[in-house]
Order: C-alpha cells, then structure tokens, then sequence
C-alpha cells in the first residue's frame, strides 16, 4: 500500500502546536474590513483550535 501523501491545501491553513492539536487562523478578516470593528479585528488576529471531530481528520492530511 502506497503512503500517504500530505494534503497540500490542508498544509497551508493548519499547523500543529507543541502539545499535537491543530490550530487553525480565524476567517472574515481578509477585506471589507472597514465596516468591522477594531475590537473583531483585534479577536481575529489570534489563532485557535480546530474543535472536535475534525481534529483528527486535518490531523491524517497534515501528518505524513
């Protein structure tokens, strides 16, 4: 059986942190930023966890 190959896409939005969960960026803050508020902008900056069942799922296509 072949192996299995990284996921490309996956590769270049998720990323896995020293304790092994995956973290992904917030979405919404590429335009139309105008009408949003300094304090959503700020919140969207961070990074966050990848919850639940998908955890382990974006974890198979970004482990080779």
């Amino acid at each position: 059986m072949p192996k299995q190959k990284t996921h490309k896409g996956a590769a270049k939005r998720f990323r896995l942190n020293a304790g092994g969960k995956v973290r992904r960026s917030h979405a919404m803050k590429n335009h139309i930023l105008t009408k949003k508020s300094q304090k959503r902008k700020r919140r969207l900056r961070k990074s966050t966890l990848v919850a639940g069942r998908f955890a382990a799922t974006v974890k198979s296509m970004i482990t080779t």
